[in-house]
């Protein structure tokens, strides 16, 4: 017969919706865009459960938007990945900072965009990459269909709302943030990304409630 008197433990209550704890849902935050641009999210297996990510809102909030969890220590299979960026006929776009050590990180010299407003919105596919600087950089490494794809930086980078969390590089914004910068600049301000950056502030702001008081 088994001593073993041990109280089970309690499983977390789930949000169905956002897949979080039910402490931190992120449904009240949701503020539906309608993109013109689909977006593609490529996230980290790391960052689906870390309460500071902002993907889940950005995804949960444009209509236009797909999430494709992945890992970033493996390269994602081809055919896989192939379609992720090409389907429908689709022209994926990278949001990526400039890489000026190319050479040394062993990537390829990424194509020019096509001029701003030469292509429709609904033909184009914004790629986003979700995942940690270090680890951004090893996806990219890994997958080199996404080396090769043409890239968006941001024209101009404001200051982030994103203070929770230490940036891996200097101006670096959250995934959310940037992939409202990002959409509104190739749209050419066409659709009003505001209250979906006034909604990260409110997740912000929870996020800073949660933490333990500072002890006297």
């Amino acid at each position: 017969m088994s001593n073993d008197h041990s109280i089970p433990v309690k499983k977390r209550a789930m949000c169905n919706q956002c897949e979080r704890p039910l402490r931190n849902c992120l449904c009240s935050m949701v503020r539906p865009v309608d993109n013109q641009i689909e977006t593609l999210i490529l996230r980290d297996k790391t960052e689906a459960t870390n309460a500071k990510n902002t993907a889940g809102l950005l995804h949960l909030s444009l209509k236009n938007s797909r999430l494709f969890h992945c890992d970033a220590d493996k390269a994602i299979p081809q055919s896989v990945l192939m379609e992720l960026l090409y389907g429908d006929h689709k022209l994926p776009l990278l949001l990526y900072p400039p890489t000026p050590d190319l050479n040394s990180l062993g990537l390829e010299q990424p194509p020019a965009p096509p001029p701003s407003g030469q292509i429709p919105a609904s033909d184009l596919r914004l790629v986003i990459i979700d995942a940690t600087w270090r680890k951004s950089r090893k996806m990219l490494y890994l997958n080199p269909h996404l080396q090769r794809l043409a890239r968006i930086t941001l024209e101009k980078i404001p200051t982030s709302l994103y203070l929770i969390r230490k940036a891996d590089a200097k101006n670096q914004l959250s995934t959310l943030e940037a992939s409202c910068y990002a959409l509104q600049q190739l749209e050419q301000g066409q659709v009003s990304y505001t209250p979906l950056l006034t909604a990260m502030q409110e997740f912000v702001a929870r996020q800073i409630a949660f933490r333990p008081a500072p002890s006297d």
